[in-house]
């Protein structure tokens, strides 16, 4: 053991102690009496007078240098045997092994533990210590719970020039590692001191990276072997696939050669599900897939361009900016584009045409995350512009889900590996958004600011409870998410497959309703086909004029109604006044020859009476 700080002080040394000696009587200050003073002197009857007694105390601070700590393994292959026996020579092992089963010591210790174990294993069989009683009651509390997350580490760039964290990778077997991938994808930036290291971090001992990744130019992708977690493929920014074994250090162990890479930033590399575990295919904006075996980079096993024409060329391809496979559909993989458009292919088609299979467009920018859901392989997500978009594969023509438009771009998105609703965004300004779509789709669950600058990349762990999310400056933070966002609810499969389903369901029926008009609009536009050939081509200025005419025609024929309508009530208003007159006119008429009449019969009653 190397010690590297020696304290020679006592610890009772340290601080200011108290060191008494004697010494004789000194005189400091020495006031004389002055009898003048005593004229002035009052009795004060009673006096009260305080003393508060405290013990002094001092506080000392030492700040220590901090500890750094380093991991070291040793590979144990096999030991115990005594020296004069060689463990690689089967005859020595075996003759050791029956003298050592003659002992008798041997004999009676194997008696011993077997009654013991014997009794263990009857234990374990005749009842399940480890069985969970009250699960139900635990997962009503979970419901309970708001949706929260809190830091658990924040890993920065060591680099004094920071770089973008452009993809995260997290080990297959313990989790406790995480794999970074720094680069600058700023355009034509050239900076004399950029780092082109990457980095895989040991959790429990963050301070510095476990190692150091030397590649030939900076990775923008990079990807741990779900099979062999010493090896892990990263692609480059000019275009190289290079893969590393921890096992042999920091430097690559093969990289391709430049005149068979792609010709633009790897900004996809995944691995394939194959005996050898040595095999994975890349995407490029350069419009290119490329498949490759790491046991031999020097040139790719196949090639795909992807042009959606269907005719091969690479000046008409889609670069592509992200890749998306899932182990359980070896055969199909999808791309996401710049132009905003998802491809589906198909590896094991026969023609190049064929490997093209649809495309789904739905984006206004790069898709820059592609993620089929683990629990239904037909539906996935993707995310570009401001929104993220849940696709069917069984409609083409529009998403069946999507959120809401954002006011800063999206940057990355995935699916939770323990919910089947839910998925996780980020955002330019810094938010990370959990989305939980069976609680509530207008707004997300949970709303996280974890930096002031923009989210680059974001990964999940396979449990679900832990969220990793890269920063443009490098900086990675990580999330422990609330039981409730990664807990399986009771109920929640069936529900998602009947949301997902009643969905589909729905954009069948507008897709077909849509597919019935443009045949209408086709069938009337071919009947009047002949007119329409005859029509010349207007030019742009008399297309303009023709609107602003119909456009003035629609409004004077809306006033004209207007005045009509107007007309019409006036005239109706103008017949009841009439009516009204006319009605108490008769009154006072009537009134007249009433009186009349009454005379009359006075005058007759007067001459009946002589």
């Amino acid at each position: 053991m190397e010690i590297i700080y020696v304290y020679t002080r006592k610890r009772s040394e340290f601080g200011r102690p108290c060191n008494f000696s004697d010494r004789p009587a000194k005189v400091n200050v020495d006031i004389p009496p002055d009898p003048s003073m005593a004229s002035g002197f009052i009795l004060r009857n009673p006096v009260d007078s305080y003393v508060q007694h405290t013990s002094d105390m001092s506080e000392h601070e030492v700040n220590t240098e901090r500890v750094e700590v380093e991991s070291r393994g040793v590979n144990h292959v096999e030991g115990g045997w005594p020296k004069d026996i060689n463990p690689q020579e089967v005859e020595q092992t075996i003759r050791f092994r029956k003298k050592v089963e003659k002992d008798e010591n041997y004999i009676n210790t194997i008696t011993h533990l077997g009654t013991l174990m014997e009794h263990c294993v009857k234990q374990n069989n005749a009842i399940n210590i480890y069985e969970e009683y009250f699960g139900e009651e635990e997962m009503a509390e979970v419901e309970d719970e708001p949706p929260s997350a809190k830091t658990i580490n924040v890993i920065r760039d060591p680099n004094v020039t920071k770089r973008t964290a452009t993809h995260l990778s997290w080990h297959p077997d313990t989790c406790k590692k995480l794999a970074v991938a720094y680069s600058s994808l700023e355009f034509q930036q050239n900076m004399k001191d950029l780092s082109f290291d990457s980095y895989i971090w040991d959790l429990e001992n963050a301070n510095k990276p476990e190692l150091v990744l030397k590649p030939s130019s900076p990775l923008v992708s990079l990807e741990y072997n779900p099979k062999d977690s010493h090896v892990l493929v990263g692609g480059c920014y000019n275009g190289q696939m290079a893969y590393w074994d921890t096992r042999k250090g920091g430097l690559p162990v093969e990289v391709s050669a430049v005149e068979v890479s792609h010709r633009d930033p790897v900004y996809g590399a995944i691995w394939l599900q194959s005996k050898t575990a040595t095999e994975c295919f890349s995407a490029s904006t350069d419009g290119q897939v490329l498949w490759w075996d790491i046991r031999k980079l020097s040139e790719p096993t196949e090639t795909l361009v992807l042009d959606i024409t269907r005719k091969g060329l690479l000046e008409n391809a889609l670069g592509a900016v992200t890749l998306e496979f899932e182990p359980t559909m070896p055969t199909k993989f999808m791309v996401g584009t710049e132009q905003g458009i998802v491809i589906a292919c198909n590896r094991k088609a026969k023609t190049p045409p064929e490997k093209i299979t649809s495309t789904y467009s739905g984006h206004h920018g790069p898709v820059y995350a592609l993620a089929r859901n683990p629990f239904y392989p037909k539906i996935f997500l993707t995310v570009g512009d401001w929104t993220a978009r849940i696709w069917s594969e069984e409609t083409k023509e529009s998403s069946i889900m999507w959120t809401k438009y954002h006011l800063s771009y999206l940057t990355d998105g995935c699916w939770s590996t323990a919910r089947p609703a839910v998925f996780f965004t980020t955002r330019s300004d810094g938010t990370l958004d959990v989305w939980d779509f069976l609680f509530k789709q207008n707004n997300p669950s949970l709303s996280l600011k974890v930096c002031d600058e923009p989210l680059s990349s974001l990964r999940l762990q396979d449990n679900g409870c832990v969220v990793g999310c890269g920063s443009k400056l490098g900086t990675v933070t990580l999330l422990e998410i609330s039981s409730g966002l990664c807990t399986l609810q009771r109920n929640e499969k069936t529900l998602a497959t009947a949301m997902f389903e009643r969905e589909t369901k729905r954009e069948k029926i507008l897709e077909a309703r849509h597919r019935e008009l443009r045949l209408k609009e086709r069938a009337r536009s071919e009947g009047h086909g002949a007119e329409v050939e005859e029509k010349p081509v207007e030019s742009p200025h008399e297309v303009l004029d023709r609107a602003r005419r119909e456009f003035f025609e629609a409004i004077e024929a809306e006033l004209q109604r207007r005045a009509r309508a107007e007309t019409q009530h006036l005239c109706g208003k103008v017949k009841d006044d009439a009516g009204e007159a006319a009605a108490a006119q008769g009154e006072e008429s009537q009134a007249p020859k009433d009186k009349e009449e009454e005379e009359e019969e006075e005058e007759k009653h007067a001459a009946k009476e002589p």
